[in-house]
């Protein structure tokens, strides 16, 4: 049984769907007036797994990802610009030409890392009716006020009745201590109240009409919307990056309870953070790198240009609810296991069937499957598959075997696991690298030959020629593992 950690209950539950084996799933998408970087590309990935692991579990997945191209400001607090209409207007350009450029962007982006599209995509823009009736229903509940024009969501009397901050374990009594100083120079009733309907300040740019004024929704009312919308009242899973957490999550929590009487989401799922050689990503800093950098090694702090098929599996080598610092190091030696494990996939392909076993696969698959139920541990599972990789070579040296229904069961458990699961890929090297890696595997091989007729002369001879060459060459019982220096 699958257990995932609900951000919640903050433990692990089974998870149960309300209507198996139909499962509704929400995931906050991008702000498109940028390049897509490596915390989107965290969340992407994490979400991606997930949804691949519950399709493999024989769930019907709705897989619903917004994209967010109006109402998200410079400052959480309802203040600044639109961070789509200031590119814009610094561009100038449309603001949905900037939508279209970077929405584009980031499909390609995600294409490049293999996740899999969601099912639906839809647009805040595109759903602007939906989000003023929304906020209409909370106003007739009584949990929002109006103020020259604009639409805020009253948090202070939503908490008499319900619990403000249940989800990022904040109290209002803190909300309320470290806001104080701000009091009475906004048209808020509270400086912690956040807009539902915000109306436009002349020369902004987005903005449609309303019974109130001419404006735009609120950044966090497009999710309670859109998420009920396709997903229901009430639906399974709801996920995102930790940075979402508070404020925008806790809103939508009080959005979505104000309006329907009940809360929408019963699995709150959060992907950690992603540091930089130990701190913060920020432009501020100079240590943001897109992913379009990431892989053209376009970035001062980049050493060389990394693939798509790396950085993913470099994500997936940490449990997605821990801090991923990324160094050139760390991602460097994700390439290396990456290409351990499809070197050890090649092996398998070259085995012989044999009479007997000496290796059960089945405990490598429950092993696998047990890593993955616990809360999506990746790590884990990519040790089993190592482990595997290890008798892979154990067998192809001689010192095992498998028969010819054991040997298909392993291919399928590393496809299974490796390819539709994991969602890695191997990508096209160019064809003299192709070449080269394939020479310098003969040459191993003539060199384990030697070994076995105890000829260690010319086996070691082979192997201090390749060093010279830039190739290290390491023995382990009854095989080898190599990589270019």
């Amino acid at each position: 049984m699958l257990k995932i950690y609900n951000t919640l209950s903050r433990r692990k539950e089974e998870f149960r769907p309300i209507n198996p084996p139909y499962v509704g799933m929400y995931v906050c998408g991008p702000t498109v007036y940028g390049d897509a970087h490596l915390g989107h590309a965290r969340a992407a990935i994490t979400f991606d797994l997930l949804y691949r692991y519950l399709k493999y579990l024989a769930y019907k997945v709705r897989y619903v990802r917004n994209i967010t191209d109006v109402g998200h400001l410079e400052n959480d607090a309802d203040s600044g610009e639109d961070k789509i209409g200031k590119r814009a207007r610094l561009e100038q350009l449309e603001p949905m030409e900037i939508v279209q450029r970077y929405t584009n962007s980031y499909h390609h982006n995600m294409e490049q890392l293999n996740t899999l599209s969601p099912d639906i995509e839809p647009h805040a823009s595109g759903h602007i009716i939906e989000q003023q009736l929304f906020t209409e229903k909370i106003l007739e509940h009584g949990y929002a006020y109006e103020s020259n024009g604009s639409i805020y969501f009253d948090v202070e009397k939503y908490n008499r009745h319900y619990h403000y901050g249940k989800l990022s374990g904040r109290k209002i009594e803190d909300l309320i201590s470290n806001t104080r100083n701000l009091e009475g120079k906004e048209e808020k009733k509270h400086p912690y109240d956040f807009a539902l309907w915000k109306k436009a300040t002349p020369g902004h740019i987005m903005k449609w009409p309303s019974k109130w004024s001419e404006g735009y929704p609120g950044w966090h009312i497009e999710c309670s919307t859109m998420s009920t919308k396709y997903l229901g009242d009430t639906f399974d899973i709801h996920g995102g990056g930790m940075d979402l957490l508070f404020p925008h999550h806790e809103c939508e929590i009080a959005q979505s309870t104000a309006a329907l009487g009940k809360e929408s989401v019963r699995y709150w799922i959060h992907n950690n953070l992603i540091t930089i050689n130990g701190q913060k990503m920020g432009k501020s800093l100079g240590n943001a790198i897109s992913l379009n950098e990431l892989f053209s090694g376009n970035h001062k702090l980049l050493e060389k240009a990394y693939s798509p098929m790396a950085v993913r599996f470099f994500i997936l080598q940490a449990h997605y609810r821990n801090t991923l610092d990324f160094s050139n190091r760390a991602i460097q030696a994700s390439e290396k296991g990456m290409e351990r494990l499809f070197d050890g996939m090649e092996t398998l392909e070259k085995i012989k069937p044999s009479g007997e076993s000496t290796y059960d696969p089945e405990e490598l698959s429950k092993k696998c499957h047990e890593a993955l139920n616990d809360d999506l541990n990746t790590p884990v599972l990519i040790s089993y598959l190592f482990e595997g990789v290890k008798q892979i070579h154990l067998i192809a040296s001689g010192k095992g075997s498998l028969t010819t229904g054991d040997l298909e069961k392993m291919k399928k458990i590393f496809a299974t696991f490796v390819y539709d699961i994991l969602g890695l890929k191997q990508e096209e090297k160019p064809a003299q690298e192709s070449v080269a890696n394939d020479l310098i595997r003969l040459i191993l091989d003539i060199r384990m030959e030697a070994k076995k007729k105890k000829d260690f002369e010319t086996a070691d001879k082979i192997r201090n020629r390749l060093a010279g060459l830039g190739v290290f060459v390491k023995d382990i019982p009854g095989s080898y593992e190599w990589e270019w220096k």
